[in-house]
């Protein structure tokens, strides 16, 4: 269960394509396991954005957190390395980045 308030001061951004063929195993996997796994481990879901023009991956996926231990921690657990890597096996162009926090679109 996520805190009442957090400040968050980093978001975690992953960005894919989802492989058409595992289209309805990534989406029960997504929001059956790896969003509330990850919040329990300390990240909170901010938001979702379907990139629709460009050469980008399509989806990205935000996750917002206090700080940079917390961040640091979970990317060190074996638990954060299953669950990235069975993300990983539903998605292509896979992209992991840490940045400050800022309000809006952040690529």
């Amino acid at each position: 269960m996520p805190p009442n308030t957090i400040i968050p001061n980093y978001k975690l951004l992953l960005t894919y394509d989802i492989r058409p063929e595992s289209l309805e195993k990534y989406y029960y996997y997504v929001l059956r396991e790896f969003v509330p796994e990850l919040e329990n481990m300390g990240h909170y879901m901010y938001s979702v954005w379907n990139i629709a023009y460009g050469d980008y991956p399509i989806r990205q996926m935000e996750f917002v957190t206090e700080n940079l231990e917390t961040a640091q921690e979970i990317f060190q657990s074996e638990r954060w390395c299953v669950l990235e890597d069975r993300l990983k096996s539903y998605t292509m162009r896979y992209g992991r980045k840490l940045v400050k926090f800022r309000v809006g679109f952040q690529f």
